[in-house]
């Protein structure tokens, strides 16, 4: 059994090789990446670096500014950069046709590309976004075949069960954004309703006045046949997952419902869910069925805070939400809940973990990596060009230089284009630095590339990572030489005869400790007692500044 890594990529990103793009550029300035553009090199590498699954991001067809064959442009007022927000879908039944070759053959690109990937032996994780849709959803053409959302509803009443959508009758939209000049504004009368459950008829610079809320009533109604159909239509093209958007805003009875009928007719695929209040992991798990959730608000939360204190140390004292020890308290509480947790330190919505607003550096988030990949058998998510250090401080356009890659913006990523070309090259199976800058990388990107593509490589094949049981040490190394409660971390992973020790120092100054495995923990792991390794023998550990390392006992 291997542990489920997920590579999250934006192919409208990708596959850009524009070398100098503009800010705010048009589609013709600043091009895009195609779907094919993943192609079987491209697959090849992430099977390689140990990935089981590609999350391609911004596939459904999503509203833009961008005048294209097949794509009519949506009214600027409400469309965020110039490229659009891939979350405000417009047509739940199409592909985008920016990322197709030849846009009238889109859908044909698509199912090639879902070929393309599962021949590498990956799956395919596509978006679900359940919510709300585009405000502009179904107006500028739409897939024939399939209902409607909003097609039969009574736009004279606020709210009624049958309804999709939420009105103000004879309210006209009033959007927080001015019209283009010489552009006439945005018409929607009656306003409808926000997607971030604004329920007003001006929406404001804070909200996302880009999208409309879908209305699932109380109970059961034709809208969750409609939502139900979109997922359908998409397991039919061969999607082997789903990653739902902003689940805690969607009723969780029309979640258990869909669930359970997508897994009746297919068990084996999978539903992520975005979530964010961990006093409802166990609802989302236990009762509405999802097979992981993110653990932003448990283990990502927690591992920032403590690098983001420590990757430059002030000297002041260490606050208990800033603390290593937090680590323990998260898993501690998520108990049997852990291993459907999907962990990571990048995705589209956080800021680069090597930008200037969180490690500041790729150098700085081994000890991160270490603690997030190594300590349960939870999937684990790669942010596309994470694994060479990208620091997502461009400034692109609607999206400024924030620490966050774009998904508003046409745009090109420098890093990503000299990892395509060590892709192209093969010299990426080498990890050797010096043979990766040759094929094009920088010497920094080469360094970060090696050590991170080492560890992940490493996560996805050893059984004691994989599958095996975790042990934290930290509770009776508290008096030991040389360890810090609040910036070290350290803990067991054991499978059968396979024991290995992991420890990370989240601090800048190099960490010497001697950690000693107490009597409970030979026994419980079933670890047999040797010479040099029992209870009575500590274990030198010497780790680099926010850095991490694997001792293999046995």
């Amino acid at each position: 059994m291997k542990k489920p890594i997920i590579y999250q990529i934006l192919p409208r990103l990708w596959g850009n090789d524009k070398t100098r793009p503009k800010r705010n550029g048009t589609l013709a300035d600043n091009g895009t990446g195609k779907m094919s553009d993943i192609n079987n090199r491209t697959l090849e590498y992430l099977k390689w670096l140990g990935c089981s699954h590609v999350w391609y991001t911004g596939i459904i067809r999503h509203s833009t500014q961008e005048e294209t064959e097949g794509c009519i442009p949506s009214h600027p007022q409400f469309v965020k950069g110039k490229a659009g927000s891939p979350y405000a879908i417009c047509d739940y039944y199409d592909v985008n046709p920016y990322l197709a070759d030849k846009p009238e053959e889109r859908m044909t690109e698509f199912e090639e590309l879902i070929a393309r990937t599962h021949a590498s032996g990956l799956k395919v994780i596509l978006d679900f976004v359940p919510n709300h849709v585009a405000r502009d959803y179904g107006k500028n053409g739409f897939t024939p075949g399939h209902p409607i959302l909003g097609e039969s509803d009574d736009r004279s009443v606020h709210y009624h069960k049958e309804n999709d959508f939420f009105y103000y009758p004879d309210q006209p939209l009033r959007l927080p954004v001015p019209s283009p000049q010489g552009m006439e504004p945005y018409q929607e009368t009656p306003a409808m309703a926000t997607g971030n459950n604004c329920y007003t008829p001006s929406p404001g610079i804070n909200d996302w006045y880009e999208t409309i809320k879908i209305n699932y009533g109380d109970t059961y109604t034709d809208t969750w046949e409609k939502m139900y159909d979109i997922v359908d239509f998409w397991i039919s093209k061969g999607v082997d997952g789903f990653r739902c958007d902003m689940v805690e805003l969607v009723p969780p009875a029309f979640f258990k419902w869909l669930i359970s009928k997508a897994k009746s007719c297919n068990p084996d695929v999978i539903f992520i869910a975005e979530v964010y209040k961990k006093e409802l992991y166990g609802l989302y798990i236990r009762e509405v069925g999802f097979d992981y959730l993110y653990d932003k608000s448990g283990l990502y939360d927690t591992i920032r805070a403590v690098v983001e204190k420590n990757v430059e140390d002030d000297g002041l004292p260490v606050e208990l939400w800033q603390s290593a020890s937090g680590i323990t308290r998260n898993w501690q509480f998520l108990g049997d809940l852990q291993p459907a947790m999907l962990n990571f330190l990048e995705n589209h919505d956080e800021q680069r973990s090597a930008s200037d607003f969180f490690g500041k550096s790729a150098s700085n988030m081994y000890a991160a990596l270490y603690a997030s990949l190594y300590l349960n058998t939870a999937p684990f998510m790669i942010y596309f060009g994470e694994e060479v250090g990208e620091r997502g401080m461009d400034e692109e356009g609607f999206s400024g230089k924030d620490g966050r890659t774009t998904i508003f913006d046409w745009w090109s990523i420098s890093s990503i284009r000299r990892l395509r070309k060590v892709i192209d090259s093969g010299e990426y199976k080498t990890l050797q630095a010096s043979r990766l800058v040759k094929a094009g990388m920088k010497a920094e990107e080469a360094r970060t590339f090696c050590r991170f593509a080492e560890v992940v490589r490493f996560a996805s094949s050893d059984p004691a990572i994989c599958e095996g049981t975790t042990y934290d040490l930290c509770y009776c190394n508290y008096a030991s030489e040389g360890f810090d409660r609040n910036r070290h971390f350290v803990f067991l992973r054991d499978k059968d005869e396979h024991t290995l020790l992991v420890a990370a120092n989240f601090s800048d100054r190099e960490a010497r400790m001697k950690i000693s495995i107490p009597n409970h923990a030979f026994e419980w792991m079933g670890i047999p007692m040797q010479d040099g390794l029992n209870p009575d023998k500590s274990i030198d550990v010497k780790i680099p500044p926010m850095d991490g390392t694997i001792i293999q006992l046995i």
